[in-house]
């Protein structure tokens, strides 16, 4: 398929793409989703994700459309993700502002992630949940208010992972299986969200783990990743006003990553999610959380925890949320460097980059 000069988007489709367009329409259709829920923009991500390959986008929102009813998406707001502010605290995470496009700027302070304390304060289960949540609000509220916003439609973020502080006999696990969750995340169930993303701070044995990272992501989803030092903020204001780059990052922005400031938010007043609320308590009969209680270990044992429990969080991720792989599961042990890695999530997170096309394409 020639396909070349168009991008995939609304409006700017080839015939053949068209045609494709209306024949996954009517599947879609047959499947029992409404192009009210499931409009030409949702259905072309899937295309794009798989090339529009009509056979293998069928199986995928197959898939998807199962996913969404194990995982009960369609009642996800129902949740109350009660230890979210401590869950904050140990994993510093959340969006602030816009870039020059309008797109919502998402960011994760991996160097100052605590995984021993994130996992004595909630579950793997209660997080994926969470996970589940945040992008749906990302497409039904983010992603709303910015292209109202900015004039024009916004579906795709702008995502940094600042590595700073992060432990250096951790560095390479810990990058590469958060690198790693980020895209089990996503790329199954939300493809073609990832607009940019910069790792920032990233020590120099941080090229080590890319070259381990890189043979699983999609040349397309590489393209969008930008891996630098200390000397960032010149990449970053090529595409972010410097009002909007938060004061941690150089910027002129003073920034709560707690507070979600955005279009959809713009005075950090406005809660984002449910638990956030007053009224939010939780419900009778709600899962408890986790709570672990830890004593006081020495530096390598604590080490080899987190290492343990981010291997548990990743199962469980590709598992629950991306569903059954085809694929060995990793094994951790064996891209061993001498440091260790950071998600997202992405966090995309939670969250953030995908693997946005099939690997055998």
């Amino acid at each position: 398929m020639d396909n070349n000069k168009s991008s995939g988007n609304v409006g700017d489709c080839s015939q053949e793409q068209l045609d494709i367009l209306q024949k996954f329409r009517q599947f879609a259709t047959m499947k029992g989703c409404s192009e009210k829920e499931f409009d030409d923009h949702y259905l072309l991500r899937f295309l794009r994700a798989r090339k529009f390959d009509l056979v293998k986008v069928e199986k995928m929102f197959s898939d998807f459309l199962d996913w969404r009813i194990k995982n009960d998406v369609q009642n996800i707001m129902k949740f109350f993700y009660n230890e979210l502010p401590e869950v904050r605290h140990h994993y510093p995470h959340g969006y602030h502002k816009t870039d020059k496009l309008g797109r919502p700027i998402y960011i994760e302070r991996i160097g100052m992630l605590k995984l021993t304390q994130l996992f004595q304060v909630t579950s793997e289960e209660r997080l994926i949940k969470y996970y589940i949540q945040s992008y749906e609000l990302l497409l039904n509220r983010i992603f709303p208010a910015c292209s109202q916003a900015i004039g024009h439609r916004v579906d795709q973020t702008v995502t940094i992972l600042d590595l700073k502080g992060i432990p250096m006999k951790m560095l390479s696990k810990q990058v590469y299986n958060f690198i790693q969750l980020a895209s089990k995340v996503a790329q199954e169930n939300y493809p073609e969200i990832l607009g940019r993303m910069f790792i920032v701070n990233a020590p120099m044995l941080f090229s080590g783990v890319w070259a381990v990272i890189k043979p699983w992501i999609d040349e397309k989803t590489r393209n969008k990743i930008t891996i630098i030092g200390s000397g960032f903020k010149e990449k970053l204001l090529e595409i972010i006003d410097n009002d909007n780059i938060p004061d941690f990052l150089g910027g002129n922005s003073k920034c709560d990553l707690s507070k979600n400031i955005g279009p959809w938010n713009p005075t950090g007043e406005t809660p984002l999610f449910p638990c956030e609320y007053k009224d939010g308590m939780k419900q009778d009969g709600e899962e408890e959380k986790l709570v672990q209680d830890g004593g006081e270990e020495d530096e390598d044992s604590e080490a080899e925890k987190q290492a343990m429990e981010l291997a548990a969080l990743r199962d469980a991720l590709a598992g629950k949320i991306s569903g059954p792989s085809s694929k060995a599961p990793h094994n951790p042990d064996k891209y061993e460097l001498t440091t260790q890695g950071a998600k997202f999530q992405v966090s995309d997170t939670p969250l953030n980059t995908q693997a946005e096309a099939d690997d055998d394409n």
